[in-house]
């Protein structure tokens, strides 16, 4: 464990909320999204471990909305990321979204909305950083299932926006 030489509360709340963006897509994985409840997701493609198709990414090389209402499918929440099938111009296409790209939630039935900081280093050299993601995904899932299952799910690279 590393040793702080002081406690970031604004990195703490952000991760806090990043949990209730997290819960709430494991309840529409478990039971569908209740009533009129939906979601508006603004995530970073150009973030490491976001994997959408060649034609989306050249369509939205930077940013891009999706929208989890009524035609989505395979909705999978995972410890880092989510994983859903959405279609786009009539193609099933499978976007994968790890959590810390994501940059604003917004539940409009609920009138509720987040918006996230994303680590702007993290995205320069996407291609090198792809490899590192990886390997830390599977350190952390490693650890985490050595200590048992775990009731949290850790997002730390996040800062609040001065």
């Amino acid at each position: 464990m590393e040793f702080l030489s002081e406690i970031n509360y604004d990195k703490l709340i952000e991760k806090s909320l990043k949990n209730v963006v997290i819960e709430a897509l494991r309840i529409a994985e478990e039971q569908g999204l209740p009533g009129e409840n939906h979601f508006y997701i603004t995530f970073r493609t150009d973030y490491p471990g976001v994997q959408i198709s060649e034609y989306l990414s050249q369509q939205y090389p930077e940013e891009m909305t999706i929208v989890i209402q009524h035609q989505y499918s395979n909705l999978e929440v995972h410890n880092h990321s989510f994983s859903i099938d959405l279609s786009f111009g009539g193609i099933l296409q499978t976007l994968v979204i790890p959590f810390a790209s994501i940059s604003y939630f917004a539940d409009p039935h609920a009138k509720f909305g987040l918006s996230f900081h994303v680590d702007n280093l993290l995205l320069k050299d996407k291609g090198e950083r792809e490899a590192d993601f990886a390997e830390e995904i599977q350190e952390e899932e490693e650890k985490q299932a050595a200590s048992g299952p775990a009731t949290v799910v850790s997002i730390d690279a996040f800062r609040k926006k001065k």
